[in-house]
């Protein structure tokens, strides 16, 4: 299953989050430690919507980005 906008083609992205540990030196501490890194993805609001393209109705994946901006129009 794609999860790719067929508007204007946004897709998920990667990332990372980071454990984090000590106190900061500003607090007192000797400053934050990172501890462990993960993998994550960025995944788009996608929506599966009815439009109509040519007089014929069809269902598309498409990001509430492109929806709230008009870029279709819903049958």
């Amino acid at each position: 299953m794609s999860r790719v906008c067929e508007i204007c083609g946004k897709k998920p992205l990667t990332g990372r989050t980071f454990a984090r540990r000590g106190l900061a030196k500003s607090k007192g501490g000797v400053g934050l430690k990172i501890t462990g890194v993960n993998k994550r993805r960025f995944i788009p609001n996608l929506q599966v919507v009815k439009i109509i393209t040519k007089g014929a109705v069809k269902r598309i994946k498409i990001c509430t980005a492109c929806l709230k901006a008009g870029k279709v129009q819903k049958a």
